[in-house]
């Protein structure tokens, strides 16, 4: 666990917002664009889906949308995660006293609903812009700018259309930081337990990895969230009439997917997306605790 400071930890936002760069730069964006291109195309198996980024692109057909908009979301998100979920933890050890694993749960779930509504909505429509735009080009059609497919998006829905699907991002996050740090904590209580460490006594970086990975991997289970809020944004630009003229809210969507590809469908691109939490809450839990023990450490000479 991380050392509690008192006051409000300033620096999270920093950490948070260098360490999800470092993640999203990495295997993040390659990961997520797979997922995504898994989740919005059912029917494809994780190789098509693989062979489909590479034909719009090579392997920079898995970095669309990382510069700026990827980078931006990054940034923004990762500060607001760190800091929202780092004061909620602090507050419920010290006010409720509860235990790791249940401040975890509680700082995570705070954060991800905070970083989904302050910065997620636009950035993720940026992105869904760029991405569209590679599509267009790859088809030998000259694509419209980046801001004239945004423009275009705000002139028909207005300021819904560019969060379209954010309340889902919203319950999203809310389930994925919540069990990432949640089970991420647990897993760091077990491991102590099993090797006969006290409560909040370091544990050694590879410890920290697994119970990183073991957080991670387990927060899949909310994949049929994250199918849905891929269908609700994509449904947009769908020429299937039935897929387009679908009521885009969170039950109807569930529904429809659920009717078209079963309960597969609902678990579509869950194997990339468990190496995915696996990298985001090893950056995001692991790495972040050393980095904010350092900078405590730092602020302490």
């Amino acid at each position: 666990m991380a050392p509690m400071e008192k006051g409000f930890s300033w620096s999270n936002i920093a950490v948070g917002a260098t360490m999800n760069l470092f993640e999203v730069t990495t295997l993040g964006q390659p990961l997520e664009v797979l997922k995504t291109q898994m989740a919005a195309n059912r029917s494809q198996t994780m190789m098509q889906a693989f062979r489909t980024v590479v034909s719009r692109g090579g392997i920079t057909g898995f970095y669309q949308g990382l510069i700026p908009w990827a980078w931006l979301e990054a940034s923004t998100k990762g500060g607001v995660l760190l800091f929202a979920s780092g004061e909620i933890e602090k507050a419920a050890q010290k006010g409720l006293g509860v235990g790791p694993a249940v401040s975890g749960l509680l700082g995570g779930m705070g954060g991800g609903v905070a970083q989904a509504y302050a910065t997620m909505g636009i950035c993720t429509c940026m992105k869904t812009v760029e991405i569209t735009r590679h599509k267009v080009a790859a088809s030998g059609v000259k694509p419209p700018g980046t801001w004239a497919v945004f423009m275009d998006i705000y002139r028909r829905e207005g300021i819904k259309g560019i969060n379209k699907g954010v309340n889902a991002v919203a319950v999203r996050q809310m389930t994925n930081w919540g069990s990432r740090m949640g089970f991420a904590r647990l897993a760091e209580s077990s491991i102590r337990s099993m090797k006969g460490k006290k409560e909040g006594e370091a544990l050694g970086a590879l410890d920290k990895i697994m119970a990183s990975s073991i957080g991670g991997a387990l927060a899949t289970w909310n994949q049929p969230i994250e199918v849905v809020r891929v269908e609700m944004q994509s449904a947009m630009k769908s020429t299937d009439p039935v897929r387009a003229a679908q009521k885009k809210t969170i039950l109807n969507t569930l529904s429809y997917i659920y009717k078209t590809n079963g309960i597969k469908g609902l678990y579509r691109g869950v194997t990339p997306r468990i190496g995915l939490g696996i990298w985001q809450t090893v950056c995001m839990v692991s790495f972040a605790d050393y980095v904010k023990a350092a900078i405590k450490g730092d602020e302490a000479k």
